[in-house]
């Protein structure tokens, strides 16, 4: 099921604006334990269950106070007035999610750019968990596919780590290609290129994510060993594929 996001939340006196977002879930209730839907709280989880996080986007020193790295649940980061955005997502422990935000109907400035060009994900409170500010892009280059670990230990989250996706699908010989490899960080598209402004190339934001540790049962977590076995780029590929697919069967109908 898709769903559209466009609204706005509350964190400890913090409002962050939401980004539109296009995220896929599935809904199973029965299997859901965790009844906390509030990024900036506290759980513990067992497989299945739902997992809601956020990603905020913004310059990397607007994450940093007193030159300690900080979630953006924290009071002290200044977030608001650094023009910060946020995503909320909530997949399934330990299964492999795609996630995707939407920057084609964003004209003519991509959030991500415009909000500091980086972006941390966090979750937790007392038991709070962030990610190192991974750049996403600028006026010059966008990075579109990301893999995100959420490491737990006994149900309980401990890290969040961005895997570099390497640029071993990055055409970058080829005067054809949309993409070139960025410093070693992953396949980034130039920025001028991006369909928002006029061009092609889809330059929507792709996270892939999953699942290490071990739940609050003690069940292994396997989804990063299982994507980590998998070709990179494989879930965008196939992701990006099937959606070329349905859009082009519906517009066949208008």
């Amino acid at each position: 099921m898709a769903m559209l996001i466009s609204s706005k939340i509350e964190f400890f006196g913090l409002v962050f604006a939401f980004l539109s977002i296009s995220a896929f879930f599935s809904v199973a209730a029965a299997e859901d334990t965790n009844r906390l839907f509030n990024p900036c709280g506290d759980t513990t989880v067992q497989r299945l269950d739902g997992f809601t996080f956020g990603i905020a986007f913004s310059s990397s020193g607007s994450f940093v106070f007193n030159n300690t790295g900080l979630s953006p649940c924290d009071r002290r980061l200044s977030l608001t007035s650094a023009g910060a955005k946020l995503a909320v997502f909530r997949p399934k422990v330990d299964e492999i999610t795609i996630l995707t935000i939407n920057t084609s109907s964003y004209s003519p400035d991509f959030p991500a750019v415009t909000a500091g060009g980086f972006m941390v994900a966090f979750a937790g409170r007392k038991y709070a968990a962030r990610s190192p500010a991974a750049f996403v892009g600028n006026a010059v280059h966008t990075i579109t596919s990301f893999t995100l670990v959420l490491e737990f230990e006994k149900g309980r989250l401990q890290n969040m780590l961005w895997k570099k996706d390497g640029c071993s699908k990055c055409s970058g010989n080829s005067t054809k290609s949309p993409l070139v490899c960025l410093n070693g960080l992953g396949c980034a598209a130039k920025t001028e290129n991006c369909k928002r402004i006029g061009s092609n190339f889809d330059c929507s934001l792709s996270i892939q994510v999953a699942f290490s540790g071990t739940d609050k049962h003690y069940n292994a977590l396997n989804s990063w060993y299982e994507i980590s076995k998998l070709s990179q780029y494989s879930l965008y590929s196939l992701y990006s594929d099937l959606k070329s697919s349905v859009s082009n069967q519906i517009s066949q109908f208008f």
